[in-house]
């Protein structure tokens, strides 16, 4: 990791980038960025925003349970907003409620269950601005190692279940009548979100991952004219952002994930003011 990083600096030889700490910042939200946009694409398509807020929330009742167990908060949250997206795909199935119904009880409970064991612990209190905030700054060589492992697994995801996931939110009885299994895709599809929502929270917090999701898949669907544009040009958008968003927060001295979702933002303005101009 440390050979990656020192030729991060010598390709990009910038007085903001000098310290170790920026070149890990870079590298992990220039990652970390793009993977959420392309995994953005089908919360949009599927309309699950929703979905991934209640994942985030569950960070909360995971650092918690870490906390109070002695493990490791990082790996308690991970598991359990993973458990908790499997969860609500597996209740939203064999339920007779609308998904957005059983999402709504599922981020209730989690919301209510860490509050409780917050408010009961007092002293773990403390522990929780990290993930309400996050901070991209202070990302190790473990948690690139993390992310680069994710964002193999969402490039093998996209590879393989694009287009099959693309007919599923187009036409679900199409898609299975042609040998593809929802509740396998839709199960996949939530396990790997979950794990990059509980991944991006330390890059932007709980408060901030849902647009890190949104922003750049909103705007590609302004500019792109078809679903293999949507992809692409939402990638686009979101290195864009992370790059100029880490830098306009060196600059000011500002919140790095707070800014790269501003930046992300203003690109989604200037490109519904494309979309309105090419029509």
């Amino acid at each position: 990791m440390e050979l990656l990083l020192d030729l991060i600096g010598a390709i990009l030889p910038f007085d903001w980038l000098e310290p170790t700490f920026m070149r890990r910042a870079l590298l992990g939200s220039f990652l970390i960025a793009p993977a959420c946009a392309a995994m953005g694409v089908q919360v949009i398509s599927f309309r699950m925003a929703f979905f991934s807020d209640a994942i985030s929330h569950s960070a909360f009742t995971g650092v918690a349970l870490g906390l109070i167990l002695g493990l490791d908060p990082r790996w308690t949250m991970i598991a359990f907003g993973v458990l908790i997206g499997c969860g609500v795909l597996l209740f939203a199935r064999k339920a007779e409620l609308a998904t957005d119904t059983v999402i709504g009880v599922f981020f209730a409970s989690v919301v209510a269950v860490g509050l409780v064991i917050v408010s009961a612990r007092r002293g773990i209190s403390r522990y929780f601005e990290g993930v309400l905030f996050g901070d991209i700054l202070a990302i190790t060589n473990t948690d690139l190692w993390i992310i680069i492992a994710l964002v193999v697994g969402i490039v093998i995801f996209q590879w393989l279940g694009y287009n099959r996931m693309l007919l599923l939110a187009i036409n679900a009885p199409v898609a299975h009548s042609k040998g593809i299994h929802p509740a396998r895709w839709e199960m996949a599809y939530g396990i790997i979100l979950a794990l990059l929502v509980m991944v991006s929270l330390r890059a932007v917090g709980l408060l901030l991952v849902t647009a890190l999701l949104v922003v750049p898949a909103a705007a590609g669907r302004n500019i792109a004219k078809g679903a293999g544009g949507l992809f692409w040009w939402a990638l686009v958008v979101a290195a864009i952002s992370s790059i100029l968003g880490l830098y306009l927060s060196f600059i000011w001295g500002s919140a790095t994930g707070a800014t790269i979702i501003l930046a992300g933002v203003v690109l989604f303005v200037l490109s519904f003011g494309f979309r309105l101009l090419r029509k």
